[in-house]
């Protein structure tokens, strides 16, 4: 009878996951599928027709062009932004969620504050600053921005992460002599792990699809990001729709690959906060 119920309820919740990837999975697909084909058999064919030969054509032009320019200017930035946005954010955290200062509702509700700004609000003071200090036209000139926007969403999440974490663990350590520091990369950053990599894959993922600041901040091809690759490819070619998919495929693979290898970390973070939570 027990399993009989258990099937009852797992039944209509795995229909609905199936109808989830199917809808999901359909646009991800087509555009996989639309890669290996040429123009005409694209308009000739079904929409969801296996190609009829293995049609490599659409990457060899996209990937003999400046796409790899693109792409290691979107690496670069990714990864100095981020690096330096979860050192940022992890140093903060830590006194918002552990120390009794006289400023820290203050503090935390300024950060709470700021999230509340409409980045592009903010697009004209920072082209000029840009301007001023001699980062326009450089890769350099969108580290800042993605650091400050993303700053504050970072520190409230992990603030409250490691708010989470049982304060015995710290009062052990510093009865055995550690100082605040020592606590702070012994203990708390290896037990917020979690956390960390859930900031870094949500943070990651805004990072590569920004497009407005990397439109306005750079001007020369190269130092443009993958995102306006993807607007130059499109006005380039228009009416070959082969060759747009064949770039937002080779756009999307390296976030689709990086949450492929970290989705447990992510997982595990988002259950570890809702739990402590």
């Amino acid at each position: 009878m027990a399993r009989q119920k258990k099937l009852l309820i797992w039944i209509p919740i795995l229909a609905l996951a199936i109808i989830w990837l199917v809808i999901a999975g359909s646009p991800f697909l087509f555009m996989v599928l639309a890669t290996f084909k040429t123009q005409f058999e694209l308009l000739t064919g079904g929409v969801f027709a296996w190609p009829e030969s293995l049609y490599l054509t659409n990457y060899t032009s996209v990937i003999g062009g400046r796409f790899f320019s693109y792409l290691i200017n979107s690496i670069i930035v990714v990864a100095v932004s981020l690096t330096s946005l979860l050192a940022v954010a992890s140093f903060a955290a830590y006194p918002l969620s552990r120390f009794n200062f006289k400023l820290r509702n203050h503090t935390h509700a300024l950060i709470v504050a700021c999230m509340a700004i409409p980045i592009h609000i903010t697009l004209i003071p920072i082209f000029i600053m840009m301007m001023n200090v001699g980062l326009y036209d450089s890769i350099w000139a969108l580290v800042g921005p993605y650091i400050a926007f993303n700053l504050p969403i970072s520190v409230f999440l992990l603030t409250a992460f490691m708010a989470s974490i049982p304060k015995e663990l710290e009062e052990a350590a510093e009865i055995d002599g550690s100082s605040k520091y020592k606590i702070f990369f012994t203990i708390m950053l290896p037990l917020s792990k979690g956390g960390i990599a859930t900031i870094a894959i949500f943070n990651a993922i805004n990072m590569w699809n920004e497009f407005v600041f990397a439109f306005v901040l750079t001007r020369s091809v190269t130092n443009r990001t993958l995102p306006l690759a993807i607007w130059e490819f499109q006005s380039q070619f228009t009416n070959h729709t082969p060759m747009i998919m064949t770039v937002l495929t080779l756009s999307t693979m390296p976030m689709l690959l990086a949450f492929i290898f970290f989705q447990k970390k992510l997982i595990k973070g988002m259950m570890v906060g809702a739990v402590k939570g």
